[in-house]
């Protein structure tokens, strides 16, 4: 009998298992990545602001180097099926503290990426309304809206929110293949060229910041193991989405990107880029396709950034309830609804969060799309990445003091190889933060905003080792997953 079926409460202390197959985890894999977001809006900043054409070939080369940090990664899930998957993994590896310290960066981390999706979907939903009806309420009101929509989402089944995903990512990813084809059977005079996928095209003073733009367009890909608990077998289904979300993600980042160029020339999409921005998508499709489905686009592209809400949402909530039901966080958070399955309080806090943040955005006047959407967002891309690369050393680590039947491949060759990689991918993204950020070189905001996670992370290692000596039991189980809720320390 599960311990959800122990319990008779109004709450249980498990999450839902058995609720989610391969197909639905890719679903919140892609949907948190939002493909036609990044096409429309990231792929042509990546082009404007460094003026770089070898924007595919950087989609290729960081899937590649996330493909390399996977394989540690799912073979660590085999190890440690824990809903808190980034704090589980360094604890396991890199020691409790360590793993406390990463919790409080991810809930930074995942929260900033979650909420600026609130301040684009407003603004993007601004232009499609005022078109159907001849005015618009305020970004915010529309925020609200998804505010309301993504949190009623959060507090039902799981599996739920899978197929509302799936039919939002797959009709997204529809339109995206259909704007591909429709540029890629339009050439310029120039003709097809394959040049920026030129080496040379990309490796340049200016790499840095193209890498820094376009590894914020693969948030999320890691959350597969966020949802372990909740498939059927994770031994095989984690991996299996890992991959698929991965290659999907990659593959789909960079063929639109060189799509976009044929019909422009790759000589001249920097200068398209700087001059329409985010309508470049949009506006191919419309020459292309005609000015209906062009319509259609934008208005998938407000489902995409929707879809990326649910997606993070949910990812939000199980962390919570990880570090809630280890007592890492208050034992409220590690609390389940016996009914869904879902995760209620830790739903509810990225609520009230979320809710916090547009009334602050809004009250005060800020720029939704430019304050909320890329400095915000900017901000939780960074985070996530400081993981990755913390993860990565922690698998290593974790592997070489517990070796077992995986081969070297799995433990040792690809987690290294991905550890270097991943951290020259910051050190590359840290100098170049500025341009992510879109402010000058001297700027206090490049400095600042980095050095957040690094107070984080101390207040993390601090509140771990004040656990192992007020509260030695609750120290003991951090990391242990459902294995901590059945020991329930104190």
């Amino acid at each position: 009998m599960s311990i959800t079926e122990q319990r008779t409460g109004s709450v249980s202390d498990a999450l839902a298992q058995d609720r989610l197959g391969v197909p639905s985890v890719v679903f919140f894999v892609i949907s948190a990545a939002a493909p036609l977001t990044v096409i429309g809006g990231s792929v042509t900043a990546a082009y404007a602001a460094t003026g770089v054409t070898g924007v595919p070939l950087a989609f290729i080369l960081l899937g590649a180097i996330l493909g390399l940090f996977a394989v540690g990664y799912v073979t660590m899930a085999r190890h440690v099926v824990n809903a808190g998957a980034f704090y589980a993994y360094t604890a396991k590896g890199l020691g409790r503290p360590a793993g406390v310290a990463t919790a409080w960066v991810a809930l930074l981390a995942y929260n900033a990426l979650q909420v600026g999706l609130y301040g684009m979907i407003g603004a993007a939903g601004e232009p499609l309304i005022a078109g159907w009806f001849g005015s618009s309420p305020p970004w915010w009101v529309i925020g609200l809206v998804a505010w309301v929509l993504t949190g009623v989402l959060g507090l039902m089944r799981v599996d739920v929110n899978g197929k509302v995903l799936s039919v939002l990512l797959l009709t997204e990813i529809a339109v995206v293949v259909l704007f591909d084809i429709a540029d890629l059977l339009n050439p310029a005079a120039s003709g097809y060229s394959l040049d920026v996928f030129a080496p040379g095209n990309l490796f340049g003073p200016s790499l840095g910041a193209v890498i820094a733009i376009c590894i914020a367009s693969f948030a999320g890909f890691e959350s597969s193991v966020v949802f372990s608990e909740e498939t059927k077998d994770p031994r095989r289904t984690v991996p299996i989405a890992t991959y698929i979300a991965l290659a999907v993600i990659s593959g789909l980042y960079a063929l639109s990107s060189w799509a976009m160029t044929v019909p422009i020339g790759s000589d001249k999409i920097v200068a398209a880029s700087r001059e329409q921005s985010s309508a470049l998508l949009f506006n191919l499709a419309g020459r292309h396709l005609g000015s209906t489905v062009a319509t259609i686009g934008s208005l998938l592209f407000v489902t995409s950034l929707f879809a990326a809400l649910i997606a993070f949402h949910n990812t939000i909530a199980r962390y919570v309830f990880a570090l809630g039901r280890e007592r890492v966080l208050p034992a409220v958070f590690g609390r389940t609804s016996p009914r869904t399955g879902a995760p209620v309080n830790g739903s509810v806090a990225q609520s009230v969060i979320g809710l916090v943040t547009i009334v602050v955005f809004a009250a005060f006047g800020l720029d939704p799309v430019i304050q909320l959407f890329f400095t915000v967002g900017s901000f939780g891309g960074l985070g996530l990445l400081m993981m990755l690369a913390a993860t990565s050393v922690s698998v290593l680590v974790f592997f070489n003091k517990n070796p077992g039947a995986e081969n070297a491949w799995r433990t040792r060759i690809a987690p290294g190889a991905a550890s270097f990689l991943l951290f020259v991918v910051v050190v590359l993204v840290m100098l170049n933060f500025d341009v992510v950020l879109g402010v000058a070189p001297d700027s206090p905001l490049r400095w600042i905003m980095p050095a957040i996670y690094f107070v984080a992370a101390g207040f993390g290692v601090a509140w771990g080792f004040s656990l192992r000596s007020r509260r030695p039991k609750v120290y003991a189980n951090i990391g242990l997953g459902a294995q901590a809720a059945v020991g329930g320390a104190e």
